[in-house]
């Protein structure tokens, strides 16, 4: 028989696991992404499509989409760099930020 404690190691592990394995019922959101953007972004970025110049020499979305995939744009925002203000956004937020860029991404030449 297994004891209690020998299977609580394992029950930790499984649960940390499962907290950060992609989950298809919390797909990043792109609209909300947009939003962000478009609150926290626009200030230093070219956040959508078309002729505004960027501020602080930072590159427009669609630069940064062509470069990155969204799981390296995501990890990016989570981790602060001095360039960039954190805005501590939480997990979420950042999928779906990353999830908007992506999408200029897809429309860049």
């Amino acid at each position: 028989m297994i004891s209690a404690a020998a299977v609580r190691p394992l029950a930790y592990s499984l649960l940390l696991a499962m907290t950060f394995l992609p989950r298809p019922g919390l797909a990043a959101d792109a609209d909300n992404g947009k939003r962000l953007a478009q609150r926290w972004c626009q200030a230093c970025h070219v956040v959508t499509e078309g002729p505004r110049a960027s501020t602080d020499g930072a590159p427009p979305f669609a630069a940064i989409a062509a470069r990155l995939d969204p799981a390296k744009i995501t990890a990016f925002l989570l981790d602060p760099h001095p360039k960039m203000p954190d805005m501590s956004l939480t997990r979420i937020e950042a999928g779906d930020l990353a999830a908007y860029i992506g999408t200029l991404g897809r429309a860049a030449p």
